[in-house]
This record gives C-alpha cells, sequence and structure tokens, in this order.
C-alpha cells in the first residue's frame, strides 16, 4: 500500500471510530454489532485502497514500485478423492465369551486343572467338585437294586410254583393273587430305584466340570478348597472370533448401516483393519440417543477383548474433489474466501476467491466452488493480505 493510500485508509478509519463507534454501555450485543459494522466498513475500505492503487498505478505506473511486497508460501490445488469418515470411540470384544458354572448345586472344590491364561478346549476337565457323598449314593443305589432283583426273582419264582399248582386245582385263589402282587411291587421298586440311580450318577457326573467352549480361561476366580456356586467364578472368552463395537449418534442413523465401510485403528498396538459393519441397531439408545453397531474382525494375538479402538465410518466419498487446508478458510460479508496467487504481467499478485464450502475431515475443507484445479492457494502468510498485494514466495 503506498503512503496517500495508507493515509486515507488511516484517516477514514480513525474517522469512523471517532464519530460512529463510541459504545453504548457496556451491553456485549451493543458491542457485538458495533465490531461488525466496523469489519463490515473496513472491507469497505480495503475496496476502495485496492480501487485506488490501482487507478494511480494507472495513471502513474512507478507508484506501483512503492508497494510493499509480502513473502507467502503457496499450493498448487490438484483433484483428488475426500472422504469423510464419523470418528467414534469403541472397543474389542469377543463373539463368544463364557462363564462356566456349575449344572447342580455346587459343592466344594476338589481339584482344578486350569489357571488363568490358560488355553482351554472345548469339552476339557476345569475342575473336580468334592463327590463322596455323591459317590456313595450311587454305590448304595446300586446295592438296593441287586438287593430288589434277588427278591424280586424269589417272588416270580413263588408266584409261578403257585401258579402251577392253582391250575392243577391245588391252592387258594388268594394265595395266588398274593404272590402275584408282591411281583408287581417289586417291579415297581426295581424300576423306582433304577430311576433314583440314574439321578445319583447324572448328580455324579455334575461333580466334574467341563468347558462348554474353546478359548482362554480369562478369569479363574476360585481356588481349591472354596465352594464352586454360580457364576463370574471361571471365565473362557474365545479370542478367535472378535468384534469391534462403538455407539453411533442418532443424526448419523441415515448414513449407517449394514455394509458401511469401517476404518477401525488400535492405537495402543499401532495397527489398522479395514473392515465392514456387520449389525447396525434398529433401536435408538433413549439416554445417549445413539444406536449400537459391530464389525466382525479377523483373529490376531495382538487383539484382545475390551482394547480400546477409534473406529472410523466412511459416509461421504467426493472424486475429483477439490481441498484446502481449513486454516486458510476466511469470511468477509460475502461469505467465505480463500487468497489465491495469481500471475498478472508477470508479477504475483494476491486475490480473493469466494468459495461455497462442503465437508470437512480433519485439517481438509472440501471445496465445492470457486477454486479449481491449478490454482494457487496461498497457504502460508495470508494473515493480513489485502486483494491485489505484491507477493514473493519461499
Amino acid at each position: 500500500m503506498n503512503t496517500a493510500a495508507r493515509i486515507l485508509f488511516i484517516s477514514s478509519l480513525a474517522l469512523i471510530v471517532s464519530c460512529g463507534t463510541k459504545p453504548k454501555g457496556n451491553d456485549l450485543a451493543d458491542k457485538k454489532a458495533q465490531l461488525a459494522s466496523l469489519k463490515k466498513q473496513q472491507a469497505g475500505l480495503n475496496d476502495q485502497v485496492t480501487k485506488l492503487e490501482a487507478d494511480i498505478a494507472k495513471i502513474d505506473p512507478a507508484a506501483q514500485n512503492d508497494q510493499k511486497t509480502k513473502l507467502v508460501t503457496v499450493s498448487t490445488l490438484q483433484p483428488g478423492t475426500f472422504t469423510h469418515y464419523i470418528d467414534l470411540q469403541g472397543k474389542i470384544e469377543a463373539l463368544n465369551i463364557s462363564y462356566i458354572t456349575p449344572r447342580g448345586n455346587g459343592g466344594q472344590v476338589k481339584a482344578l486343572f486350569i489357571k488363568k491364561g490358560d488355553n482351554v478346549t472345548k469339552g476339557q476337565l476345569i475342575l473336580q467338585l468334592d463327590d463322596a457323598v455323591t459317590r456313595q449314593m450311587v454305590v448304595t443305589a446300586k446295592t438296593g437294586i441287586e438287593s430288589i432283583k434277588t427278591q424280586l426273582a424269589f417272588a416270580q419264582d413263588l408266584y409261578n410254583r403257585q401258579n402251577n399248582l392253582w391250575k392243577q386245582g391245588i391252592g387258594t385263589e388268594v394265595q395266588l393273587i398274593t404272590d402275584k402282587n408282591n411281583v408287581e411291587t417289586l417291579n415297581n421298586q426295581l424300576k423306582s430305584a433304577q430311576e433314583q440311580l440314574k439321578i445319583n450318577e447324572q448328580q455324579l457326573g455334575f461333580t466334574s466340570v467341563y468347558s462348554d467352549v474353546s478359548g482362554v480361561a480369562d478369569d479363574v476366580n476360585i481356588r481349591v478348597g472354596e465352594l464352586f456356586m454360580g457364576s463370574g467364578q471361571i471365565r473362557i472368552v474365545n479370542t478367535s472370533n472378535l468384534k469391534a463395537t462403538a455407539m453411533v449418534p442418532e443424526n448419523y442413523s441415515n448414513k449407517v448401516s449394514v455394509g458401511s465401510h469401517v476404518s477401525i485403528s488400535l492405537p495402543d498396538i499401532n495397527r489398522t483393519i479395514d473392515a465392514s459393519i456387520t449389525v447396525a441397531s434398529k433401536l435408538i439408545d433413549p439416554n445417549s440417543r445413539s444406536f449400537y453397531v459391530e464389525a466382525r474382525i479377523p483373529s490376531d494375538k495382538d487383539f484382545r477383548p475390551n482394547q480400546l479402538a477409534v473406529i472410523r465410518l466412511r459416509d461421504y466419498v467426493a472424486d475429483h474433489a477439490i481441498t484446502v487446508p481449513l486454516n486458510t478458510m476466511q469470511t468477509d460479508e460475502k461469505g467465505k474466501y480463500v487468497m489465491v496467487a495469481v500471475n498478472e504481467n508477470g508479477k504475483l499478485i494476491a486475490r480473493k476467491r469466494q468459495v461455497v464450502i462442503g465437508e470437512l475431515y480433519g485439517d481438509n475443507l472440501e471445496i465445492k466452488s470457486g477454486l479449481n484445479s491449478g490454482d494457487t492457494v496461498i497457504t502460508d502468510g495470508f494473515q493480513g493480505l489485502y486483494e491485489g498485494q505484491l507477493l514473493t514466495t519461499k
């Protein structure tokens, strides 16, 4: 800016400040309105300065040499693929988690065959409960059955003999009926004893506790001599079937569905996995106003249940998009704009380009219109630039 223009600008601005911007008390709304008015007037003055400089340059070309150039950094725009993600905090979970529980009433642990961290296969013996009483019940039941069988054989023989005598007209009908009833009673006792033996043997089987899944013993909170009564004491986790889960805000419900692409980052081990959404809940949680999603991931020795994950759901992709760094975006009374460097008559000149913006992800801002491939955007040193200022690049 030459001396005459600078004086005009400062004088005009001072006149505005002194005449029209005296604060009306301490009201915040008034001050904001005054600031907006000043910015608008400043933008108008900048335009007037630029026009005057251009007019002066036409009348006196040597006056342009008085302008000071500003050192800037520029970047030439090239179209590319712009992708927008929804960043969420999630975690890794196991699909199959089994809590080992007693099938009967439980009991005192007599032997424990695994410890925390051991690999366990389906059907493997986990622990043995005290079975002395139950085993004695089985022995007693078997002895009782043998006794009933002996009595039944004797009663059957008596009945057969009495029946033969009855056919020969010897004996009484009462004796025959009595012998027959004895046989039937003992048969019923035998069936009852056999059923009781089955129950006792089943209870004996309950004293041996087996794993119903294959996996890793994630928690073994029981010791020999303690009572094994319920859930929560032994947990088996199948780490070969894992999933990443997250809660998605309700406002993205129309953008996320089964099959949506997802990028899963595990910052603790510096790993990233590409996957697809396999479950997208239709239910919105009334408290968090979000819905549940999950994605199956491959098994890996470094992946662990409850591991923290950064889940990025892809919800927007634009091919051949023009993007600029977010910090280059500025605003005036006309809207959004960026400063570009234009070669005019062999000189690099700063120009203002009004733009229409699209999506923002990270530091990249999509430009819908206003910039084209090959434009040179000023990425550093754009602060304080005015339309038509001479530039020099690093």
